[in-house]
């Protein structure tokens, strides 16, 4: 892992920052409809199995993965032939991520839901009906 590290940081120092700033390299949209709250992350290459939705009690939303390194994605028998190989450019994404977003409060944090499709992880927090507020004109009675 050092001469990945070390050549993530002689190459390209935009890509660099890149990989190194989760904010930065891990891309999230967020809309807001009528019904919900949805956000959209581009997590390439990633399985559900790599990635984790949570929200907490203070309506913090909290969205973590890792993405495997080279090494980690090679079996056992390419690790004989991996010192011959030689790295020129390091730009995938590698490592771990966190997001956090607070929610607003008239969110159904029990009902959040997420799916991944074609790379996108898609996290759906239903909205309470807000009440609005109620005001009545009372008329007033003569005596």
């Amino acid at each position: 892992m050092s001469n990945m590290c070390s050549l993530l940081r002689s190459s390209d120092p935009i890509v660099g920052m890149m990989n190194m700033c989760p904010v930065l390299s891990t891309p999230i949209d967020w809309k807001e409809t009528p019904q919900a709250h949805c956000f959209f992350v581009d997590l390439p290459g990633l399985s559900k199995e790599d990635v984790k939705v949570e929200v907490d009690n203070e309506r913090v939303l909290k969205i973590s993965g890792k993405w495997k390194a080279e090494e980690e994605l090679v079996d056992e028998n390419e690790k004989t032939k991996k010192l011959d190989v030689k790295w020129h450019r390091v730009e995938r994404k590698r490592g771990d991520f966190c997001r956090k977003f607070r929610l607003p409060q008239n969110i159904k944090a029990d009902q959040l839901k997420a799916s991944m499709e074609n790379g996108v992880l898609i996290v759906t927090v239903p909205k309470q009906e807000v009440k609005k507020p109620f005001s009545k004109v009372i008329q007033i009675e003569e005596k």
